[in-house]
């Protein structure tokens, strides 16, 4: 998933928006901290998704060098990008 740094800023306030609203957590630290971490862990998040995709493309690469005109780069790359997202447990 690919965010612009406005959109996980607003997805972020949206989510502590809500957990004030529905009284899930109660804040010990600054709200703005707190919004900061989420913001954190989105951005963590989403650098893991683009590591797997770069990895993904390395592989996707080789895999072509060595078979040559009969491999299908189309139809292999969501295989092995849910097969390696699940072996590394990054959420897609």
């Amino acid at each position: 998933m690919k965010l612009s740094p406005n959109q996980i800023q607003a997805l972020a306030r949206k989510i502590l928006d809500h957990w004030k609203e529905t009284h899930v957590v109660h804040f010990k630290a600054d709200e703005r901290v707190v919004q900061e971490k989420i913001e954190a862990v989105f951005r963590k998040e989403i650098q893991k998704e683009i590591d797997l995709d770069r990895e993904v493309h390395a592989m996707l690469d080789q895999l072509e060098r060595s078979h040559g005109g009969q491999f299908e780069r189309h139809k292999m790359y969501p295989m092995l990008r849910n097969k390696m997202a699940k072996e590394k447990k990054v959420i897609l």
